[in-house]
């Protein structure tokens, strides 16, 4: 699972350095095209074993920029390969620890905030 950014981004660049995984790249580089930067979801760990929260989340200075994703697991496959907006590398985002506190409503809802009690 991975956190994502919102088109409320103002590409102030806080994040990038905050990422231990090197997960944030800048529009530039963003493989969906879109005009914003983007989480790689294959390489994104929601900064479990390096911070209480994510990382990037914390230094955003914009509420509401920094949401969760969904998991990419076979319920959710579609959201990810019919999707033109989401690219995976491979199926390594398969692997990645989830928060399963966090309900498939809320995450779906991007109603959920980034602090897990």
């Amino acid at each position: 699972m991975s956190v994502r950014i919102t088109d409320l981004c103002i590409e102030c660049d806080a994040c990038l350095a905050e990422c231990p995984t090197g997960s944030i790249v800048e529009s530039d580089d963003n493989p969906t095209g879109e005009d914003m930067y983007y989480v790689n979801p294959a390489t994104c760990t929601e900064c479990i074993g390096d911070h209480d929260t994510p990382a990037c989340q914390a230094a955003c200075p914009t509420d509401g920029c920094i949401v969760w994703d969904l998991p990419y697991d076979e319920a959710n496959k579609s959201h990810f390969e019919d999707n033109d907006v989401y690219v995976l590398g491979d199926d390594a985002a398969n692997n990645q620890v989830s928060r399963p506190e966090i309900s498939m409503e809320d995450r779906k809802s991007g109603d959920v905030e980034c602090v897990i009690e």
